[in-house]
């Protein structure tokens, strides 16, 4: 899958894989179109919780780094990822400085932490480690529905050509973390976790959507 989104990236095809993306990610609620207005009211707010975004993307792949030194193929996975991670952080950071807008502090994202409330707690490590997995996931995916939204409804070019190449890459990364998942543990019983991952997010992506942030 991997292969086949990277091969395609730019070409005419990219509208049939969007809404593969979407079929794929299983997500229950999709994001109100018109959340992209909001978004593109104020540009240097939500480019700057982009940017803080990534970073905390990317941190939360060190984060599993630290947990799989036994898994060498994984951690040089994650590595990739985190790099990736940061150097969309640094794009985005770019784009802030070439406009002229104001980078600011870090943001909280309420709808990141109600997804770590959903992390299974007190069972045995391996599970904990594929449920992060999980949770990776299921904020790429998101981020990903989000982008095309933005993609789709932005009057802004530049952004809307970033936007696109930002949204291929976020499902590479939900299909290496969601691979993970499946290869620590079970297949089946990952499935079945990840259907309860997906009713969990959809109650509670029904109180976001009015805010200019990635996930507000």
């Amino acid at each position: 899958m991997l292969k086949i989104i990277k091969e395609h990236d730019g070409l005419k095809e990219n509208v049939y894989f969007y809404k593969k993306f979407l079929n794929m990610f299983k997500l229950k609620l999709l994001t109100d179109p018109r959340w992209a207005n909001i978004a593109e009211g104020n540009l240097e707010e939500i480019l700057t919780d982009h940017a803080w975004c990534e970073q905390k993307a990317a941190t939360n792949a060190i984060g599993l780094i630290t947990m799989l030194p036994e898994y060498p193929e994984i951690v040089t996975e994650l590595l990739a990822i985190a790099q990736e991670e940061l150097d969309h952080f640094n794009q985005v950071h770019e784009i802030i400085k070439r406009r002229g807008y104001t980078f600011g502090r870090t943001r909280k994202d309420d709808y990141v932490n109600q997804l770590v409330n959903f992390i299974q707690k007190g069972g045995d490590r391996n599970d904990l480690i594929i449920d992060k997995m999980l949770f990776a996931a299921m904020i790429e995916a998101r981020s990903c529905e989000r982008f095309k939204v933005l993609t789709e409804n932005i009057a802004d070019d530049e952004l809307k050509a970033f936007y696109k190449e930002l949204m291929i890459s976020e499902a590479n990364h939900y299909t290496t973390f969601i691979g993970f998942a499946r290869q620590l543990g079970n297949a089946e019983k990952v499935n079945k976790r990840w259907e309860e991952w997906l009713e969990y997010e959809a109650e509670i992506i029904k109180s976001y959507g009015k805010k200019e942030t990635i996930h507000g």
